[in-house]
């Protein structure tokens, strides 16, 4: 498996004004994929994202349907051309990773991302939750910063993303998270708090979570044509059950992304696509294998697949 090809779909935060337009004026499937979301979401999809309002674009009922539309939209117009052998998403992006691997049908996910993404929206209509990224702190650092605030809160405050060594996100009840914030300026570490509706992969989403649950169970889940590597463990899975157990989780659960990149790499991954608007996860390669020698750091290789051009440009 060395030199093996791995997927990566990215997830929240990755989304910019005009993603997907070019692509699917010039493909009527792709724009047929837009029309379909906007009718299974309700809403105006490219009105919003391709027009460009940015308060629109990050309400996450409109953002994860149109974010999964442009990451299917790429894979569709590659897939072709290439022969990966795992693939993975980051949060959100870990459906677009399940229906790229035939695990899920594109209907049912477009079903599954549109929910979510209200059922996500409407998980606290009081403003409880937040979130925040800290940065250069070891991860054993921000466990215990973590840890210390959620004893002396006693408030829900968890890692939600552990994303590199140097960027995790905690994610919580505001005042544990404005707690956690304070602990990490005497570490000489950065705290930057979040502008998001609720306080994502942790205890706080339990009522979407089980919300979600019976369309999950519902959907029908074929083995996997290459590995899907899960969000809550970051191992790859290559049977539909396992990938529904570890979905049903997924969004009270932390988002491992370290261990996700370091497995691939263990398993042969020298290669990676990262497919959707713009560069987000292909940068946290090289700083999740950061243990690398130069010489093996040497032969990764990590493309941007975002565009005609990109894809026009491609060599496989």
């Amino acid at each position: 498996m060395n030199n093996a090809i791995a997927l990566l779909f990215p997830g929240q935060g990755a989304q910019e004004a005009g993603m997907g337009r070019d692509l699917a004026e010039a493909d009527a499937e792709a724009m047929r994929l837009w029309k379909r979301a906007e009718t299974i979401s309700g809403l105006p999809l490219r009105e919003i994202f391709w027009e460009g309002d940015e308060a629109a674009m990050s309400d996450t009922r409109a953002l994860q349907p149109a974010l999964t539309v442009v990451n299917l939209n790429l894979w569709r117009a590659l897939a072709g051309r290439v022969h990966p052998v795992a693939a993975a998403g980051h949060s959100l992006g870990e459906f677009s990773a399940l229906a790229a691997a035939d695990v899920l049908d594109e209907e049912s996910v477009l079903h599954l991302v549109s929910l979510r993404g209200r059922l996500m929206a409407e998980a606290d209509p009081d403003g409880r939750g937040g979130m925040a990224a800290i940065l250069k702190l070891t991860q054993e650092q921000v466990e215990a910063v973590v840890r210390e605030a959620a004893e002396e809160s006693d408030l829900p405050l968890i890692i939600a993303n552990y994303n590199t060594p140097g960027q995790y996100v905690v994610s919580g009840d505001r005042e544990a998270v404005a707690l956690a914030c304070q602990k990490v300026r005497p570490l000489k570490g950065r705290a930057v708090e979040l502008r998001v509706s609720g306080a994502f992969h942790s205890p706080l989403m339990e009522k979407a979570n089980r919300e979600l649950e019976p369309l999950l169970r519902k959907a029908v889940w074929r083995r996997p044509r290459f590995a899907v590597y899960a969000n809550v463990h970051g191992r790859g899975l290559t049977d539909g059950e396992s990938l529904k157990e570890s979905l049903l989780v997924q969004m009270v659960s932390s988002v491992r992304w370290i261990e996700t990149v370091r497995q691939q790499y263990a398993d042969g991954v020298r290669r990676w696509l990262e497919l959707g608007p713009k560069a987000v996860l292909g940068k946290m390669v090289g700083q999740c294998l950061d243990n690398l020698d130069e010489a093996a750091r040497a032969q990764l290789r990590v493309e941007l697949i975002n565009s005609p051009e990109t894809l026009e440009n491609f060599n496989a």
